[in-house]
């Protein structure tokens, strides 16, 4: 175990860390309290903060989310946006409170999710962005000039933790759905699919509108790609990673792998 980057970055600084494994311990009650904060922001905390934490500030506690709330409550809105093939995804600023995600909201910003766009990549956008959100956010209530509106009721929608299960490529779903699932998991957990029982991570592949149809999980090699066959079009392979190798190309892992004619699981 290591701390933080943002651990290290404030003990640089001569910063205070505290690192409770929980919110309701009571050294770290007595500790925040002594500190004194007139307002908490909080960016993937990772759990609930219960009552007696979120009391402790008067302004309270302000999370940044990466979604356009009520859309994707929980722990993977990144995710779950391309997933389902949103074309627009966003930040938003909030008041903490003891449920999920359903707190009153104090800004937002939008973001447009590309045709090639992976989770880490609109992570990496979003992180600046939300940044500037935040700071704007704190700013905003510490002169007065922000207040919170509510969310609107029956409206939302939730982002689970994506599990590697939940990373499994199904070929047998349209060649858009697998393209989504496989940028929806990249870089983390990772696409997966299984050929002759060992496990393969995929990066993010093409659709081949132009190759003939094959069977879902098909896969034929040809000069200059890998395609593998889905319920609409084939796919062709980007990168690939075999187990307990580095992530090569889909030809180079082919000379290898001889995948032509076998089929995914």
């Amino acid at each position: 175990m290591a701390s933080s980057p943002v651990a290290e970055l404030a003990r640089e600084h001569g910063l205070e860390v505290l690192a409770p494994r929980r919110s309701a311990e009571p050294e770290f009650l007595d500790r925040l309290r002594a500190i004194a904060p007139d307002c908490c922001p909080v960016v993937a905390y990772g759990a609930l903060l219960r009552r007696a934490a979120l009391d402790v500030p008067p302004h309270g506690w302000v999370n940044l989310h990466f979604s356009l709330l009520p859309a994707w409550r929980g722990a993977a809105p990144v995710q779950h946006a391309i997933r389902h093939g949103d074309d627009v995804t966003g930040a938003s600023t909030f008041l903490l409170e003891e449920s999920l995600d359903t707190g009153p909201v104090y800004g937002v910003l939008t973001e447009a999710i590309g045709p090639r766009d992976t989770v880490g990549d609109l992570l990496d956008r979003l992180s600046v962005a939300g940044a500037e959100l935040l700071l704007a956010t704190v700013d905003g209530i510490a002169d007065g000039t922000l207040s919170p509106v509510p969310q609107p009721a029956g409206a939302a929608t939730y982002a689970p933790k994506v599990e590697v299960s939940d990373a499994r490529v199904d070929w047998a779903q349209p060649a858009a759905s697998v393209d989504r699932l496989i940028r929806s998991c990249t870089p983390a957990p990772g696409a997966w699919a299984t050929l002759r029982g060992a496990r393969l991570k995929l990066r993010p592949v093409g659709i081949a509108d132009d190759a003939d149809p094959l069977a879902p999980g098909m896969i034929v090699v040809d000069r200059d790609a890998v395609l593998v066959g889905s319920l609409t079009q084939p796919l062709r392979l980007g990168d690939v990673q075999p187990a307990g190798k580095a992530p090569m190309s889909a030809l180079d892992w082919a000379r290898g792998a001889r995948p032509d004619g076998a089929r995914f699981q």
